[in-house]
């Protein structure tokens, strides 16, 4: 029998026809197989990931030699990232959850999103802002905020998108944001924060068939990012997240590849995928960048913590209010004294008067003024006498009043020690010693040099 292919003599081509066709079947089978390879099976995906950034659209300034800050993430990706890659946050961007926080997390977001980020999931801290704050920003965010278990109080319907898919090549990559719940103290009004793994299984369901790879964004700790990848196998990458500190190694459990960072915007994780259709990723390469005080700060993220500030100079906050409560405040206790100012005490304490005045305190207003942060309420606290409580300073006093860092900033309000020493009789009073926790309410973490007590009370000892 003869192939089905095969001509008899009688049907055989012409040969001045064959040699015309010859060319054109070449030309056929050479496109055919451009074709397929314009589609490769491979694809080298190089993943860049963020957590804990805490609102750091740059470093505080308070001190040099100061890591982080998404004004150095911006010079790192610009220079390493190629523009294929997977860029994603796994939650806490925003710094807390007062109005000021709300405006500078939409700063935040604008950031990302210039930095061509694929998503943001939420972390314990965006869980405080509430409904309707979350709803604006799934309607004007210019970059996804994804979150499957964040969800509404009265409907249990995810307040966010679950997940999103994104496509690289001939490859989908389904990213989905979850919470646990037992790393949100408290939780914004009108929101509840659902089980992760139900939430994990209904997505799941949803993409089954539709995409190649799988990468959940989890904020949660150490623990239950094993868990969930021993429970959840069809995730391929879990990144965390609620951590301690940043990953020391690349784990493989179960079939899932399992990375996390932190550390406050110093950080970021890179993690170098190569994928082929139909097998799990593997993994060409993965690390831990620090963003070290040497990389360049890029001009116009920092432009854009300046739109943040003037922003707010002009904006009435809550904490402009009289009325606004303390938040270290005991329920139903008035402070008995007030803010007298540190000009009330200097001329009778003449020695604690001239350390002051040799002193950084004597200048710590200054120094916001300089960067135009002196209406910023993130800073205000540690630069000025008494902010956010009852007498204290306010922004609208302005450089007027109770500015720098006072006598009272460390030892309290002081009426009653003035009344004291001025003859009154009915006032028995005395300051509660001090010591170095006093300090390191502003000299922690960023805003500080590791702190010493022995190093730096000779400074100022008086």
């Amino acid at each position: 029998m003869r192939c089905c292919t095969e001509l008899s003599p009688n049907q055989r081509i012409p040969t001045p026809l064959l040699r015309w066709a010859s060319p054109l079947l070449a030309w056929l089978l050479l496109a055919v197989g451009c074709g397929r390879s314009s589609t490769p099976a491979t694809l080298d995906l190089p993943l860049f990931f963020t957590c804990d950034t805490r609102g750091r659209l740059e470093p505080c300034g308070c001190f040099t030699g100061q890591f982080g800050g998404l004004t150095r993430l911006k010079t790192v990706l610009d220079a390493e990232a190629p523009a294929g890659a997977l860029r994603v946050d796994v939650g806490d961007a925003a710094a807390g959850n007062q109005d000021y926080d709300f405006i500078e997390y939409r700063y935040i977001l604008r950031a990302f999103a210039a930095m061509n980020y694929d998503a943001l999931n939420i972390g314990a801290i965006e869980a405080q802002f509430s409904a309707a704050q979350l709803r604006e920003i799934k309607r004007t965010s210019p970059v996804p905020v994804l979150s499957a278990n964040l969800l509404d109080a009265s409907t249990r319907q995810p307040i966010l998108d679950p997940y999103r898919i994104v496509r690289r090549g001939a490859f989908r990559v389904a990213i989905v944001g979850v919470l646990d719940a037992h790393a949100v103290e408290n939780v914004g009004d009108g929101l509840v924060v659902g089980d992760m793994t139900p939430a994990i299984d209904r997505c799941l369901a949803l993409l089954r068939g539709k995409t190649d790879l799988v990468v959940l964004l989890a904020f949660t700790d150490e623990a239950s990012l094993a868990r969930l990848a021993r429970q959840f196998y069809e995730c391929h990458v879990i990144l965390g997240g609620k951590v301690s500190q940043p990953a020391q190694q690349l784990q493989k459990e179960n079939r899932s590849l399992v990375y996390f960072v932190t550390n406050e915007s110093r950080a970021m994780g890179i993690l170098r995928l190569r994928l082929q259709k139909g097998s799990p990723p593997i993994t060409t390469g993965n690390e831990i960048r620090l963003l070290h005080d040497q990389i360049p700060q890029d001009t116009s993220f920092r432009q854009m913590m300046q739109n943040y500030r003037n922003e707010i100079r002009h904006t009435r906050l809550a904490v402009d209010d009289e009325k606004h409560s303390d938040p270290d405040a005991i329920p139903g206790v008035r402070a008995a004294a007030t803010y007298a100012g540190t000009e009330k005490c200097l001329p009778c304490h003449e020695s604690a008067a001239k350390a002051w005045h040799r002193s950084g305190h004597a200048r710590a207003f200054t120094t916001l003024t300089d960067r135009n942060a002196d209406a910023d309420p993130k800073c205000i606290g540690c630069h000025t006498v008494g902010f956010g409580r009852p007498s204290g300073y306010r922004r609208e006093f302005a450089a007027a009043k109770l500015v720098d860092v006072g006598c009272e900033g460390c030892h309290g309000p002081g009426s009653l020690h003035l009344r004291q020493r001025e003859g009154d009789p009915s006032i028995i009073f005395t300051f509660r010693p001090l010591d170095a926790g006093d300090c390191i309410k502003c000299h922690y973490g960023e805003f500080s040099r590791p702190f010493d007590w022995n190093q730096f009370w000779p400074q100022i000892k008086h």
